[in-house]
Parts: structure tokens; C-alpha cells; sequence
């Protein structure tokens, strides 16, 4: 045995895996293809939104609770500034679906928030350009997550705790013994009790039949845009937005260099066969559609995009993750397929996977994420 634990991927949810399997034992190691936080994974891109109140399943709110909780460990126990917490917004029209699913949620889980009217808006986030039925829900908890940042300082702190960490090592192969699983990677071998597969969009390869039926890798692009007024668009100032206005719909964050707002459509991501060969440019449609929505949402940005890219992540049928073991015998345990979707909850399911896959509980509820629900189907 070469140790209790390998982690394959060190992106988004691997590397809080690592970090928190690290504190669980000394006897844990990592393969990452490339490099951690390297930017071609689903980890590029600068930034994240984190927030409190959402759309989904509520048995996620104990996992984001969690999250935020280590989210500040993680920046305690490295020094690092990982989560700026400058509140967020839900916008939407008064009656709509999206509102409506958002209240609802929020009100089940008890989760802090305000009701802003278009007026109050207006008032305290003029930035916006709202319609005259909008209205926004405020999250106080809600923020933006520094995503290389954290990648880097998660593995930092693994290391620090006993981990080895294989860089730049590219897993070709996993295979279940007796009594481990084998690691092949070029000529070499390794042995392991039991091993987490977090790899993102290149998951797939590593997965058995059931799960690759169920799952696709898609491409998730990104846009940035200059203000007029940078002042405006600051993160004291301006909280991250998510809005969604019949077939509208755009998500970002405020300027946390000090210069470009993140402003991206929503729900865009299309198939790609090959993780590896993301188009990074984007199409005429794709940069058409984002600028009139710019326009529309943001009279105070230039609708010129100054900055793109394009990433690769695995999604789901129902776009869940999959959180869980292949079998119920496996000693291969995924953390993968989050959707678009898992990094504000990356340290938490990081710290699900690490006391899972070490044979320690976490949490109840966790079967909307288990991935035997696809076998029945």
C-alpha cells in the first residue's frame, strides 16, 4: 500500500478533498494532470459566486453552511483573502418563477434575507437597469470567491499537513484489487485503500458505464466588461448578481481587480466531446446575445467584451453532482459533476468526500447526490 487515500484531481472540489482528508490522516496523496488551479480546468476564470440562497434541492443548505464555515478555516489556517463577502442579488420579476422558487427556498431553510422593491433598487444599486416589474431578494451572506486563490492555498495546506502531491501526472488508468485500487500512470504504479475521483470534465474516463451514460462534459464560457465609473462597480458597492428575466439571463461579480466587471450569460454551456479541446473563442451568437444583455442590464458598462474564455465541466442528467461511491463495495469514491454549479459548496463536499471515502459520516440527506440513482435508470 503507498497510502489510505488518493485524490485524482486537485481543481475545485479535489483540492478541498485533499485538504481535508490531510486533516484526517498523514497518509494521503494527490495526482493532478497538470498543475493546480492551472488554467484550462474548470477553476479559471478568476472568480466564483457564493451565496446562501438559491434554486435546488434543501437538503443543499446544510452543505453550504458548512462550506462557509470553511471557507473561513481555509483562510484562517492559510492567511490567504479567499471569500469576499459583499452580499449578493437575486433579480427577477415580482411574480415569476425564479423569484417565487427563490422566497420559497429561502423561507424553508431559514436562510437570512430582504426583499428589495424596484425603488429600493434603484436607490442603493443603481447600476442596475431594471424593468418595471423586477424586484430583488438580497442575500447579507452571499460573496465572491477567489478561485485560483483557493485551489492553491487548499493544497498549500494539505502539503503542509503531511500530503504528497504528484504534479504534472496524468492518472491513465484506476483499477479495484482485493484489497485497494491500482493507479497506473505511464510506467508507473501505485496503491491505494481507496481512492476519490474528482477530475472534472475529464472525469468520465475513470467512470464506469452507468455514470458515463449519465453524464456529459460541457463548455462553460466567460465574459468581462470595463465600466465607466469604476467606482460604481467595486465589491463594497456592488454585491454579485444572478437575473433571470424570461429567456434574459445573466450572472457576475464585481471588478475584485479593480478595473473589468464579470458579466456572463447563464445556462449557455454546450456539449464537447473532448475536455481538452474547449473552443475558447467565442461564437458571433455568443458574443451577440452577451452584449445586448450588457446593454440591457448595465447602461454603466462599455458593451464591449474585454476579456473571454471557455472551460470544460462535467454535468449530470439532473444536474446534481455525484457525490459517492461507484458501488457499494467500490473502493473508488467520485466527487465530480457538479454542473456548472459546485464551487461555492467545494469545501464542503471536499470535507464529505475526504470523511467518506476514509469511512468516517458526514451528513444525512446527501441521496439526491449519491450516484446509484442512475442505475435504476
Amino acid at each position: 500500500m503507498d497510502g489510505k487515500l488518493a485524490v485524482i484531481g486537485l481543481g475545485s472540489i479535489g483540492s478541498m478533498a485533499l485538504w481535508q482528508a490531510s486533516r484526517l490522516t498523514d497518509s494521503v496523496t494527490g495526482f493532478e494532470a497538470q498543475s493546480p488551479a492551472h488554467g484550462r480546468s474548470a477553476v479559471g476564470g478568476d472568480t466564483r459566486l457564493f451565496r446562501m440562497i438559491y434554486l435546488g434541492n434543501p437538503d443543499l443548505y446544510p452543505i453550504l453552511e458548512r462550506s462557509r464555515d470553511l471557507w473561513a478555516e481555509l483562510e484562517a489556517e492559510t492567511g490567504h483573502d479567499i471569500l469576499t463577502r459583499c452580499g449578493g442579488l437575486s433579480i427577477g420579476t415580482a411574480d415569476g418563477p425564479y423569484i417565487r422558487s427563490l422566497l420559497e427556498t429561502a423561507r424553508t431553510n431559514g436562510a437570512a434575507h430582504e426583499i428589495l422593491t424596484r425603488g429600493e433598487m434603484g436607490e442603493r444599486y443603481p447600476q442596475h437597469n431594471l424593468r418595471p416589474d423586477d424586484i430583488a431578494v438580497y442575500d447579507p451572506n452571499a460573496g465572491v470567491l477567489r478561485t485560483d486563490r483557493a485551489v492553491t492555498a487548499a493544497v498549500a495546506a494539505a502539503q503542509a499537513n503531511g500530503a504528497t502531491v504528484h504534479t504534472n501526472t496524468l492518472v491513465d488508468s484506476i483499477t479495484e484489487t482485493g484489497d485497494g485500487v491500482v493507479i497506473t500512470s505511464g510506467d508507473k504504479s501505485w496503491t491505494f485503500e481507496n481512492v476519490i475521483v474528482s477530475s472534472g470534465g475529464w472525469s468520465r474516463r475513470l467512470m464506469p458505464d452507468y455514470l458515463k451514460a449519465a453524464t456529459e462534459t460541457r463548455r462553460i464560457f466567460l465574459t468581462w466588461f470595463v465600466a465607466r465609473d469604476a467606482a460604481q462597480f467595486t465589491p463594497d458597492r456592488f454585491p454579485i448578481f444572478s437575473r433571470i428575466y424570461e429567456d434574459r439571463s445573466m450572472y457576475g461579480a464585481p471588478a475584485v481587480d479593480g478595473i473589468t466587471v464579470k458579466a456572463t450569460l447563464d445556462g449557455r454551456g454546450a456539449a464537447t466531446p473532448d475536455p481538452d479541446g474547449v473552443p475558447r473563442e467565442l461564437t458571433t451568437a455568443e458574443i451577440t446575445e452577451t452584449i445586448e444583455t450588457v446593454s440591457e442590464f448595465f447602461p454603466g458598462l462599455i458593451p464591449t467584451i474585454v476579456r473571454s474564455d471557455a472551460f470544460p465541466d462535467l454535468f449530470t442528467e439532473d444536474r446534481n453532482p455525484l457525490v459517492g461511491r461507484f458501488s457499494e463495495s467500490s473502493r473508488i469514491y467520485c466527487a465530480t459533476g457538479f454542473s456548472g454549479g459546485g464551487f461555492k459548496n467545494a469545501t464542503g463536499y471536499g470535507h464529505i468526500a475526504a470523511c467518506e471515502a476514509l469511512g468516517k459520516q458526514t451528513f444525512e440527506g446527501l441521496d439526491f447526490v449519491r450516484p446509484e440513482r442512475f442505475k435504476a435508470s
